[in-house]
């Protein structure tokens, strides 16, 4: 099949997850014959180029997102940063309407990107969050969220409908009154079975101060770990970087073939609660214990979630310590929930306009 289509793909710039869950789209539109045109900005972009490099790119406006060093102000702090992300927001619909006027886009597939759409041609929103939970204003955030979302044709959610999902409330709506598709998870993983070389693998990811923090404390519990270990910070940067300290080797970042092959050889992970992990570890059936970030509701939630489904236990970040690895014995880990319900080529269709 040869479309000759350009479609634009274009995750948030919000950790890396937002990117990495991208990755297995971008691979099929490849493999349907569509050019897909990446667009994003910071790591996130970085992360896509390193993964795709024969392909085109282009950097978006930036939400300047930054997390509170302190999670009680979260909420306060992305309410002070809302005016930013407004322009950025209003910069990305024009920088696309150009693009459209220009012929040089066909299609859009946002992660999240909240403006990036054009109503003449077809425009995919991605997102696990149809209900945004900040506390006692989850109900307005929610309803901003949609609104945002009905400019869009359809919206993909990486999960199942039925009772047995990922996602729970996060990606479930009571009345539902948006185009929604539920295409199952994401992963741009593969398990296999392998010799396990480490014993616990630390994923670092997410924006800063608190990514920063998070390495800071747990470089420190993991000099008392009786064990190997793999340590990624989650840094994308120009070069690899790898050193070794005790009984840890650390890497800046990895590559998805290369952080592949880490995951299946490692026994336990160490990560925060995002749900592009959580779909990751899904996938490979990892046992886990998540750490999510100070203040944010959402990884909070996933992680509350699965610690009393006993799936993977969890710990606030100011809690934590390296005993704390001892509750993965009494959780059952993740399981592979199988293939995506959607055939992710048959989403394409709107593309084509059937």
């Amino acid at each position: 099949m040869n479309h000759s289509k350009t479609i634009l793909v274009a995750p948030l710039n919000w950790g890396l997850g937002h990117a990495t869950r991208c990755i297995p789209i971008i691979r099929a539109l490849l493999k349907n014959g569509y050019r897909p045109l990446l667009a994003s900005d910071g790591v996130a972009l970085s992360l896509l180029q390193k993964e795709f490099p024969e392909l085109d790119s282009i950097e978006l406006a930036s939400y300047n997102i930054e997390y509170a060093k302190n999670g009680k102000f979260f909420k306060s702090k992305l309410l002070l940063d809302m005016p930013k992300m407004i322009c950025a927001i209003m910069r990305e619909r024009k920088f696309v309407k150009q693009l459209v006027d220009e012929g040089k886009i066909h299609g859009i597939i946002s992660d999240n990107r909240l403006g990036v759409y054009d109503k003449r041609i077809p425009s995919i929103f991605i997102t696990h969050q149809l209900n945004v939970l900040t506390g006692n204003t989850t109900y307005l955030t929610s309803k901003m969220h949609h609104w945002f979302i009905k400019k869009f044709n359809e919206c993909w959610v990486p999960d199942f409908e039925e009772a047995d999902n990922l996602s729970g409330r996060l990606g479930h709506l009571k009345n539902k009154n948006i185009k929604i598709l539920y295409i199952g998870p994401l992963s741009r993983f593969e398990k296999n079975d392998t010799e396990k070389i480490y014993d616990l693998m630390v994923i670092l990811s997410g924006p800063e101060p608190q990514r920063t923090m998070l390495e800071d404390k747990l470089f420190n519990e993991i000099k008392s770990y009786q064990g190997k270990v793999l340590f990624i910070r989650g840094k994308i940067e120009a070069k690899q970087e790898i050193f070794n300290f005790l009984n840890t080797t650390v890497y800046n970042f990895m590559t998805s073939g290369e952080l592949e092959k880490a995951i299946n050889a490692s026994d336990l992970v160490l990560s925060r609660s995002g749900y592009t992990t959580i779909m990751d570890l899904a996938k490979l059936e990892k046992k886990a214990f998540f750490i999510p970030t100070p203040g944010q509701y959402e990884q909070e939630y996933l992680a509350e979630r699965l610690h009393f489904k006993g799936i993977v236990p969890s710990a606030k970040q100011a809690h934590f310590s390296i005993k704390s690895l001892a509750k993965t014995e009494l959780f059952t880990g993740l399981k592979n929930f199988g293939k995506p319900t959607e055939d992710l080529d048959r989403l394409f269709h709107l593309f084509e306009g059937k």
